[in-house]
């Protein structure tokens, strides 16, 4: 390990109860195999959540996950989202690709 990354976050979370906010922080430790500044290693940072973000901005705009009212069990009606949005890439990405559609191995 050459490098030790501190991230702290502040997050603003709202209670569906009583409707009021209230603030949580958050320190993350990353391990670094090479020196990096500090803009680089916010830009590494932010790519890994990118992706993570990239799924979640799917299921709350396609699916509207955000505001869905399912409280029992919850975490079956995720996996059929997911199953769901992994169907559609992989349906789209074909459909890009009109030799993958007619069934040729493109490499």
């Amino acid at each position: 390990i050459v490098a030790v990354i501190r991230v702290s976050r502040l997050t603003w979370h709202k209670d569906t109860k009583s409707g009021l906010w209230h603030k949580t922080g958050e320190i993350s430790l990353y391990a670094a195999q090479t020196r990096l500044s500090a803009a680089e290693a916010a830009d590494t940072i932010r790519g890994h959540w990118g992706i993570e973000n990239r799924n979640h901005h799917v299921r709350d705009v396609t699916f509207r996950e955000d505001h869905s009212r399912i409280r029992t069990k919850p975490v079956h009606f995720a996996r059929f989202r997911t199953f769901a949005i992994n169907i559609s890439r992989e349906l789209y990405i074909n459909a890009l690709n009109p030799l993958h559609a007619m069934g040729y191995r493109v490499a």
